[in-house]
């Protein structure tokens, strides 16, 4: 049945996550700072035995004068045998288990931007079972007929994760009928005593290093001068013939927006269940095993294909700015949906991204590095409201100048690192107009306006003025914001400037006014009473994906205190109370979710379908029947509502078995 989209890997409870969180970021500020410039990784990996030993040689510079240690990141599952330094001396070297951490000790200062060398000689056991540096999510695993380490891993010590850019030399040794896969410029494999070494260089600063072992050869497709290569293993390899066919559908799209790929021709790898559902290194994709589906989810490689440019071409200068990736990435794939659906399409797509972002409060966008990676507090702040700040910008913009401008950013920083004032100069450049202001309140501020309109028609010679005022709660708001006035005749619709708590405008039209509404198109990021049960459900649908039943029924009864006939709301309350095999207030809660205000509309079939489970559960077959034929006169098939109930008309639904 219809559920949430949001991934949840760990509840969402903010509160703690930003006090871990800043004590990290506080102790990652105090750390003195290096520039990895160079990874040389010579590595045995045994599928049979899911081991890996490896000698990572990393050549790097202070950025500061006199330090006298540096902290990298690597798995806690490796361990660390013996640290040396360029002239070969012995380092000492510390772990730190709770963040992940190696702090290596020199025999005595460096000197800022003198180049320095450390070589880490260490080795361990991957099976995607252990903790992983991203909580509730495997980026390496080794088992005996593939595997993959990805960057996230730490599966090589890490230095500013996601921000210090650097090149990499990689040279895996696998067992013989093994086969590496990685991003770089490939020497041909060297073969011996049963093991094949497989060499990879990336010579340009991007973030290298990530990497798949398979078995077999890749199907490879081509069309409108892309080359795919997809590496899909068992039933999934079915799926591999419509992902190349996407994939050059997808760079062909994103292209004209984005400019010259880093890479046209890349390759796309099965990883497993746990993993991300898509993560990207530089020319590659890995796709979770579950994610992949035939036809391919063209809307997952769009988002994944845009960072190609978005984080790898470009990347944040720090984890605050981490929303600049996450969120171009985002509206990529917004713009293919208004590509392929139209406008309204797009305008759904936008409003649905802005409950996400209205989902969590705080921190503001450049206060990222507060949140854990991969949380869904963290795809809220960076990559849903990051992107409803594109959303806006364009809508101040306009479109040829934020094409224009989306296009440049990428160019000027490609191979280099930016900020969000990077980001913010270079639309003021394209749109003739200061963003300062818009930047500090979407990108470094919390809260979003409420709008309350007044106003009064007047009759004129000429036809009539409408003077009026808008109010809203945030002191530093600016904005322009359109205004819709329903006339005897056509609409007409005029723009204000926002600005402070309450602002007067006048206008005037030709036709009799007879309505004027604000943000018609839902353009501003904003709260009115229809968001604030949206959001609250939302919240709830989390808390439930990860079976905080009590805290999920506190956000459903918040949209209900709001809109008491909200269909949504009191059905995702009924999911609640049948998940608990309280079938009776489940079976009361799909009544009010079916008298309710009909939004969204599948609550009706699945509602009907719903209560006739509750009726064979409870033995009243005749009922169950009649509630699974009321679904199916709804010819709505949402999720294959359809199927669904004419498998219980013929056969009655059996209750679930209890686990325990």
């Amino acid at each position: 049945m219809p559920t949430s989209s949001v991934q949840v890997s760990k509840p969402a409870v903010l509160v703690s996550l930003v006090l871990a969180s800043t004590v990290a970021s506080a102790q990652d500020a105090r750390r003195p700072r290096i520039d990895v410039e160079h990874y040389q990784i010579e590595a045995e990996i045994n599928p049979r035995t899911q081991t890996l030993a490896a000698k990572a040689t990393v050549r790097f510079a202070p950025v500061e004068d006199s330090i006298i240690y540096a902290v990298f990141q690597l798995h806690n599952s490796l361990n660390v045998s013996k640290v040396l330094d360029g002239a070969g001396r012995v380092l000492n070297a510390n772990r730190n288990q709770t963040d992940f951490s190696v702090r290596v000790n020199f025999a005595e200062p460096l000197t800022k931007g003198t180049a320095a060398t450390v070589i880490f000689d260490y080795d361990g056991r991957l099976t995607g079972n252990e903790e992983s540096p991203v909580y509730g999510v495997r980026f390496a695993s080794i088992q005996s007929d593939s595997a993959y380490l990805l960057y996230p891993a730490r599966w090589f010590p890490v230095n500013e994760y996601t921000a210090d850019r650097f090149a990499a030399t990689l040279k895996i040794g696998v067992p013989e009928g093994y086969k590496v896969v990685a991003g770089g410029l490939e020497s041909k494999p060297v073969t011996s005593a049963g093991k094949a070494v497989f060499e990879f260089d990336t010579q340009r600063a991007t973030f290298p290093g990530s990497l798949a072992i398979v078995r077999g050869d890749a199907y490879r497709g081509s069309q409108a001068g892309i080359t795919t290569e997809v590496y899909f293993r068992g039933a999934n390899a079915a799926a591999a013939a419509s992902h190349a066919a996407e994939m050059s559908k997808v760079m062909t799209f994103l292209t004209p927006i984005l400019g010259v790929p880093p890479q046209a021709n890349l390759t796309l790898i099965e990883t497993e269940a746990g993993a991300p559902n898509g993560y990207a290194a530089p020319g590659l994709l890995f796709l979770g095993s579950k994610a992949i589906q035939n036809p391919a989810n063209t809307r997952l490689l769009v988002n994944q294909t845009a960072r190609q440019w978005w984080g790898l071409n470009v990347s944040p200068t720090s984890r605050n700015h981490i929303w600049l990736a996450n969120a171009g990435a985002r509206y990529a794939e917004l713009l293919w949906v208004e590509k392929e659906s139209g406008q309204a399409a797009y305008e759904a797509e936008l409003r649905d991204l802005y409950i996400e972002a209205l989902t969590i409060d705080d921190p503001p966008i450049t206060q990222a590095a507060r949140l854990e990676d991969y949380s869904p507090e963290y795809w809220a702040v960076t990559g849903a409201k990051g992107a409803s700040v594109l959303g806006m910008m364009r809508q101040i913009m306009g479109d040829d100048k934020f094409g224009a401008f989306f296009k440049d950013f990428l160019a000027q920083y490609a191979g280099k690192n930016a900020s969000t004032d990077d980001f913010r100069k270079v639309a003021e450049k394209a749109a003739g107009r200061s963003f300062q202001g818009f930047f500090v309140q979407w990108t470094e501020s919390t809260g979003s306006p409420e709008f309350k309109l007044e106003y009064t028609v007047f009759r004129t010679q000429t036809g009539f003025r409408i003077m009026g005022k808008i109010a809203q709660d945030l002191d530093t708001f600016r904005m322009p914001v359109e205004l819709k006035i329903e006339t005897e005749g056509n609409p007409e619709f005029k723009t204000v400037d926002v600005v402070g708590t309450s602002t007067e405008f006048v206008t005037e039209t030709f036709g009799r006014p007879r309505k004027v509404i604000i943000d018609p198109n839902s353009r501003v990021l904003r709260l009115d009473n229809n968001v604030r049960v949206a959001v609250a459900i939302r919240r709830g649908e989390m808390f439930a994906e990860i079976s905080e039943f009590a805290d999920a029924l506190k956000e459903y009864q918040k949209a209900l205190d709001v809109n008491r006939n909200s269909a949504l709301a009191h059905y995702r309350v009924a999911e609640l109370f049948f998940l608990q095999g309280n079938y009776q207030s489940a079976a009361n809660e799909f009544r009010s979710a079916l008298n309710g205000d009909g939004e969204p509309k599948w609550v009706d079939v699945w509602g009907h379908i719903n209560l006739g489970k509750i009726f064979d559960i409870t033995d009243q077959r005749e009922r169950a029947v009649n509630e699974y034929q009321l679904a199916i006169r709804t010819k709505d098939n949402t999720q294959g509502a359809q199927e669904e109930a004419a498998r219980y008309l013929k056969e009655p639904y059996q209750k679930p078995a209890r686990s325990n």
